[in-house]
């Protein structure tokens, strides 16, 4: 029942590794798989529709309790005994906690191989859980527990990545907003295009108004803080 779901979601995993050998990633996403399918056949309820009834625009659903599908099946009469005492007893053997510490590892591990790290296949800890249980408090500081979820950390950019077209215009606009405050960025874009026919993109008007929503912000502090704060009028921000 659960399997087709989770399986859904194992191929991109596998197929984003190819670079590795079959017999390392194979091993490990076989092992995921199969803490994924028992945690969520024996451990994970969820909600089936139970009937849907429309009147005129309006949908109304009901849905039965939610269950795991273990229970449903052993809860349903088309289920000879035979297998439903081998469902319990599968029940039984199984650690809900455990299953949640094998999945975690092994998303980890297939990561690190995805991207390029070494590593090597987590063992399992069968007898001593303490290291999962305190780690339940603070895992949600971690956000998602699938890595592969999580974006790549990027170094803060601090260089350009294209000419500045407003570096020699900058000062004259500056002089006519300390004259008007008030002009638009259209405004002192129109300006210019008048001043230099073709010297500037259409495109670029964005990034006019990017640089004056940071004069902007500066001007309140020089006004109350004098020069003395480097926030000149004259000085050139850099826009990205």
């Amino acid at each position: 029942m659960g399997c087709a779901r989770v399986c859904r979601f194992a191929l991109p995993v596998w197929t984003s590794t190819t670079a590795l050998s079959f017999s390392t990633r194979g091993s490990c996403g076989i092992a995921w798989l199969r803490a994924s399918r028992l945690f969520v056949n024996f451990f994970q309820p969820s909600i089936k529709l139970k009937e849907k009834i429309r009147t005129g625009t309006r949908v109304v659903k009901r849905y039965h309790s939610p269950e795991t599908p273990c229970a449903r099946l052993l809860a349903s009469g088309s289920v000879s005994l035979q297998v439903k005492a081998r469902l319990r007893q599968i029940t039984a053997q199984l650690d809900p906690l455990q299953l949640l510490d094998e999945i975690r590892r092994m998303q980890h591990h297939l990561v690190r191989l995805a991207d390029g790290k070494p590593s090597q296949v987590p063992l399992a800890q069968k007898d001593d859980l303490s290291r999962f249980l305190a780690s339940l408090s603070t895992a949600w500081r971690g956000g998602e527990v699938r890595a592969t979820h999580r974006a790549q950390v990027k170094a803060p950019r601090h260089w350009r990545t294209r000419p500045d077209a407003f570096e020699s215009a900058w000062p004259r606009v500056c002089t006519w907003l300390e004259g008007d405050p008030d002009l638009t960025a259209l405004e002192l874009f129109e300006r210019l295009e008048h001043e230099s026919p073709g010297a500037l993109r259409a495109g670029q008007l964005r990034t006019l108004q990017r640089r004056l929503k940071q004069w902007r912000t500066k001007m309140p502090r020089r006004l109350v803080f004098g020069a003395r704060d480097g926030a000149d009028s004259v000085a050139t921000p850099r826009v990205a």
